[in-house]
């Protein structure tokens, strides 16, 4: 029988997490790819809706990420290795397959996007400037949200969530280009006010997706550098860890996960980083389905990196890269999207 581990959390929550062993012990909490503990997974194949980039000569990339709708019912979308003459932020209409560009930086890698509940401006993380940016949903009147270190460290913002007041929830990846032994990844909240950062989580293998459960009464954490999925129970306002513990395994062999969606029956959709699919489980760990390009497109793309399902449809979009360029492919959800399933 396998053990849940339990992440690192503040020391003030201890006391809790003690007092809440029994219940963490009887969690669905690790499930392999190809295990649905319900029944046989379900196979998926996406289907091509438009190929939005080739590989850029000036950084011999290119990575599609953070696809999120936008009020005017387009799909925006950030490419992470544009450099500085091609656009960051691009949108299709996903009727017509059309293109078009929407945020062009002078500086700046953003790997992130979504749209804060607060104030409906386009938020993005610079990993490569330690950021985060806004803009309009047409791209325009950039702004400066946060900038500078969190209890002395440098931020490496990879992806984000807004809790329903607007709140910002963040992967810190530090650490993400060392060993996956030194533990210094993050999970931080910035005020949506003030912008002031409260460290959530410290001491991780390096976290990547990142996604409120369909309640908003925790976090689902994705760590790049081990391969699971944690869960974090909050507290009322969202600004303490009350408990935590792994949730899933993937045992990806030299794949590794990347962002996570979740849609309003509580199901999450984990993207895979070197291996052009998607895996989707159940909130107690079950493998419900797995997503993949179709076989002949497979050898060149490389990477699923992020999904967004348009809120109050089934109508899923997930970012495809490779040597073969950056790809939107689409398939049906298992249920509806909602905001956590629009963007991060």
């Amino acid at each position: 029988m396998h053990t849940c581990t339990r992440t690192p959390v503040p020391a003030t929550t201890m006391r809790t997490l003690v007092a809440s062993v029994l219940v963490l012990s009887t969690a669905g909490c690790a499930l392999s790819p190809g295990e649905g503990s319900s029944g046989p997974v379900e196979e998926m194949t996406a289907e091509q809706l438009v190929r939005a980039t080739e590989v850029h000569e000036q950084t011999g990339m290119t990575l599609l990420e953070g696809p999120t709708f936008a009020p005017d019912g387009d799909l925006r979308f950030v490419d992470v290795a544009a450099p500085g003459e091609e656009p960051n932020v691009m949108s299709v209409d996903t009727e017509s397959a059309e293109l078009s560009p929407v945020f062009t930086a002078e500086e700046g890698s953003y790997t992130s996007a979504q749209f804060s509940p607060h104030d409906e401006r386009l938020y993005l993380t610079d990993f490569a400037g330690g950021r985060i940016v806004s803009i309009t949903p047409d791209g325009e009147d950039p702004e400066e949200f946060f900038s500078g270190e969190v209890e002395g460290a440098r931020m490496f913002p990879d992806d984000l969530a807004f809790d329903e007041d607007g709140n910002m929830y963040i992967s810190d990846m530090s650490g993400y280009d060392e060993p996956a032994w030194e533990e210094k990844g993050r999970v931080v909240r910035l005020d949506r006010e003030t912008a002031e950062p409260t460290v959530l989580a410290e001491e991780l293998p390096p976290p990547n997706g990142i996604s409120f459960t369909e309640d908003f009464s925790g976090l689902w954490v994705g760590l790049y550098g081990a391969n699971e999925v944690d869960h974090y129970t909050l507290n009322g306002d969202g600004t303490e860890v009350l408990t935590s513990h792994t949730a899933i395994h993937f045992d990806g062999g030299r794949s590794r996960i990347d962002s996570i969606a979740v849609d309003a029956d509580g199901n999450l959709y984990q993207a895979i980083h070197d291996e052009p699919a998607m895996y989707v489980y159940s909130s107690l760990g079950e493998h419900l389905a797995t997503v993949r390009v179709p076989e002949e497109d497979a050898e060149g793309l490389s990477s699923v990196t992020n999904v967004a399902i348009d809120p109050g449809t089934t109508d899923a979009y997930m970012t495809v890269s490779g040597k073969d360029g950056g790809h939107i492919y689409t398939f049906d959800a298992l249920a509806e999207g909602t905001r956590q399933s629009n963007g991060g």
